[in-house]
C-alpha cells in the first residue's frame, strides 16, 4: 500500500511519541508499504521551525531521507486540485497533501478526523 503521511504523523514517528498509535507504527515499518511524504510536509516543518514553533533536529531531513521515504513533489496540477476542494479544511497544508492524495491515489495517514471528509483514503491512526 502507498502511505502518504500527513505533518503531524511524522513528526510523532520521528519522535518515537506514544501519540503514534500501534496501528501506525505497524503501517509504517511493514515493508510491503511505500512511505511517501509530500514536499509540503517538509516545507510546513521548515516554517514552523524558522518561526520557533516547532522543535526538530537539525538532521531530521537526513534520518528521514536515510530511511528511504519517498518524497512527492508539488505539480501545478496538485495546486490546480486545492481550489476543487471543498473548504471542509481551511489549513493549506493539508488541503495540499489532500489534494496530492486524491490524484495520486495515496491512503493518508493522519489523526487529523477533518481528512475523513475528503474522498479519500484515510487510515485514522
Amino acid at each position: 500500500m502507498n502511505l502518504f503521511l500527513d505533518t503531524n504523523i511524522l513528526l510523532w514517528w520521528l519522535d518515537n511519541s506514544p501519540k503514534l498509535s500501534q496501528a501506525g507504527l505497524s503501517a509504517i515499518a511493514d515493508p510491503d508499504n511505500l512511505i511517501i511524504l509530500s514536499a509540503v510536509v517538509i516545507w510546513e516543518m521548515r516554517i514552523k521551525q524558522a518561526l520557533g514553533k516547532l522543535k526538530i533536529p537539525s538532521n531530521f531531513f537526513h534520518v528521514i531521507k536515510d530511511q528511504g521515504f519517498e518524497f512527492l513533489s508539488i505539480t501545478a496540477d496538485h495546486a490546480y486540485a486545492v481550489g476543487e476542494l471543498p473548504m471542509h479544511h481551511r489549513d493549506p497544508f493539508d488541503r495540499m497533501i489532500i489534494a496530492q492524495a486524491k490524484l495520486e491515489n495515496l491512503h493518508v495517514v493522519t489523526h487529523d478526523i477533518m481528512f475523513q471528509k475528503y474522498d479519500i483514503p484515510v487510515l485514522e491512526v
